[in-house]
Parts: C-alpha cells; structure tokens; sequence
C-alpha cells in the first residue's frame, strides 16, 4: 500500500445523511469519473476553487441569457429612438409642406399669418 504521506493530506469532514447520499448517489452513477467518495470531494473541491477563481470557460446559463436580453433592449433602445426621429423629422416636413409660401398671404416673421 502506497504511503499517504507521499499523495498529500488526509482531511476529515462529516456529511448529513442527505449529503451523503447526494455522495454516494453521484459517485455510483457516474463510475467512470469517480471511484470512490473521496474522489468526487477531491473534485468538487478543485472546480469550487476553480469557479471562486472565476476560471472557467463559459458563463452560466443566466449570465448568457442576461446578455442577451441587454442586447436586445439595447437594439430596441435604438430602434425606438431612431423611430422618434423619422416621425419628428416627418412631421416637421409635412407642416412645412403645408405651410407653402403663398404669395396671397402675408406671413410675419413669428410663422402668423396677417
């Protein structure tokens, strides 16, 4: 038997029954990554460091999806503001047009007609 001293540090902790179910549950189902409880521990401990470290190579799902909901409002954001100005600037044109020069009558320098 290989001596502990040369693979690293014992530690002890102590597990609810649900935790250790949780364990033992994992662990059988997935054989193909953890043989044994300690394993798995030894695992989660190094992603759970990982992810504090911020090392990982995708957000979660809910940072994805924040993203692209500020995405979007940001577009529509901009569509709307880029409606309000066609609309503005439309009916600035169509008061203009209506407005005409007409030689008949006399306008005052304030737009009132006399």
């Amino acid at each position: 038997m290989p001596n502990i001293k040369d693979h690293g540090h014992r530690i002890s902790f102590f597990a609810t029954p649900d935790e250790n179910n949780q364990l033992e549950y994992f662990v059988s189902a997935h054989k193909d990554r953890w043989q044994t409880k300690a394993d798995f521990v030894r695992a989660a401990v190094i992603d759970y460091i990982a992810h504090l470290n911020g090392d990982y190579d995708l957000p979660t799902l809910e940072i994805q999806r924040l993203n692209q909901l500020i995405d979007t409002i940001t577009t529509l954001s901009s569509n709307v503001g880029s409606l309000q100005d066609i609309t503005v600037n439309g009916f600035g044109s169509l008061l203009e047009l209506t407005r005409g020069s007409n030689y008949l009558v006399n306008y005052d320098d304030d737009g009132e007609i006399n």
